[in-house]
């Protein structure tokens, strides 16, 4: 794979390399506007998004850092993204272009004040895998073989002025109004800048592996404290591979559940005991053992869950509060979902919208054991999400819903559900751990 010899890291660069694939983007739908004229329109509107999704994509990927993690964030969106953005953007999940190998030595430097090999008895200037914020590189020391995630340059300072540049599509794209979206954009900002923390890593790393480590079929890596600084993180080499690489493949079901009920325990345990949660559940920070263990491999983004957060989404997770009209609306309120200034229009139309999604959503909380592998249960889901992501009615209203905290945890458990349906881990303990309200 082609190397990176050098990231825009000022906000002129950014911003230009961000209009230079705007110029792209119009580009294509000049096309478009032709193409439709000659062939079907749904042929041409899919030409399009794999246009679109390559021009934006090839862009993102030489900036790295915030703009392409909100790209990564956006691959996890199957129920409203285009296949073209879903497939591309995916990549930014641990296959997009390194930095080269004397990038690295320079990052090095900065970060460390040492070349790597005065640090490590061997270590591999090619990278093993690269995402958003960072790369890893194979090392030794001491005998222990490693994995050495070394942050892109730039990554952390650029955080405002890149979700600035992005605020405009992600308004339009999720119907946010201008008018008190900030909220919503600080809590990704901060999440952001969390994860270009690796000290603050290291911390999330021990503290959740150390407190799940109970969890039978799953496994995690030992992190090294005194070869570590807080842009370069060391830990353990786990064998493995990226659990897209073994759901793409034919695999023994046995395994996939395994796999499964290893990996939906280790959410709920975090949700319900720990009141914190790892909140970036795509493929990328997962692997599957020889042995077929879930080894987690990624600490920097973990939500913390509030009370009073906590206590009524997952009240709203029990089928018999959702069909009690008046209970029902009284956490939508506490939820921020309902608002005192709403019209009646408003609350209706919102009840009526929650209400829906959240009857479908909550199905595996209403059973002792779930199948994942149901493909009608993620169809209908998907449906509903068609259908709402094209209403008119709701198009016209505030689409600003929600407390802030609904950003990470339901982006967690849309992940945490591909992942089950990836693994068609059926037959799923549900209640192992159970909600301590």
């Amino acid at each position: 794979m082609k190397t990176i010899d050098r990231i825009p890291t000022s906000k002129i660069e950014r911003a230009s390399k961000l209009i230079q694939t705007g110029a792209k983007v119009g580009a294509n739908y000049i096309k478009f506007y032709g193409d439709k004229l000659i062939n079907s329109e749904a042929d041409a509107k899919e030409r399009l998004n794999e246009g679109n999704a390559e021009a934006i994509y090839d862009g993102l990927k030489t900036m790295k850092g915030s703009a392409l993690k909100v790209a990564q964030m956006l691959s996890m969106e199957k129920n409203i993204m285009p296949r073209a953005y879903v497939e591309k953007f995916s990549l930014s999940q641990f296959s997009v272009p390194p930095i080269s190998a004397p990038l690295v030595v320079k990052s090095f430097k900065n970060y460390f004040g040492k070349h790597p090999n005065e640090i490590f008895d061997e270590f591999d200037l090619n990278s093993i895998n690269a995402a958003s914020i960072g790369q890893v590189h194979r090392a030794k020391k001491d005998g222990a073989s490693l994995a050495v995630k070394i942050q892109y340059p730039g990554v952390a300072k650029s955080i405002s002025s890149d979700l600035a540049l992005v605020k405009p599509i992600a308004l339009k794209m999720f119907n946010i109004k201008g008018e008190g979206s900030d909220e919503y954009f600080k809590e990704v900002e901060n999440k952001l800048t969390e994860e270009t923390n690796y000290i603050l890593e290291f911390q999330q790393s021990e503290e959740i592996s150390n407190a799940c480590g109970h969890i039978e079929n799953l496994r995690f890596p030992k992190y090294y404290k005194n070869l570590s600084t807080d842009k370069i993180l060391t830990m353990s080499w786990m064998n493995g591979i990226h659990l897209s690489e073994y759901t793409a493949k034919p695999f023994d079901q046995t395994t996939g559940n395994k796999l499964g009920q290893a990996l939906w325990d280790f959410y709920m345990y975090q949700m319900h005991s720990l009141k914190k949660v790892h909140a970036d559940p795509h493929p990328g920070n997962f692997l599957v053992s020889p042995e077929g263990d879930l080894i987690v491999i990624d600490f920097g983004c973990i939500k913390n869950i509030p009370d009073d957060f906590y206590i009524p989404y997952f009240e709203l997770a029990k089928k018999e509060n959702i069909e009690n009209p008046a209970y029902f609306q009284k956490k939508l309120y506490e939820l921020e979902i309902l608002r005192k200034d709403d019209s009646v229009e408003e609350v209706e139309f919102f009840t009526s919208l929650f209400h829906e999604m959240l009857s479908l959503f909550t199905q595996p909380f209403h059973q002792e054991t779930f199948d994942f592998s149901d493909a009608n249960f993620f169809g209908k889901i998907a449906d509903l999400g068609t259908k709402y992501a094209k209403s008119a009615e709701l198009k016209k209203m505030n689409g600003n819903r929600g407390s802030k905290h609904f950003i990470y945890i339901n982006r967690t458990f849309f992940g945490l559900y591909n992942l089950m349906f990836d693994l068609k881990a059926n037959n799923i303990d549900i209640n192992t751990y159970s909600p301590k309200l």
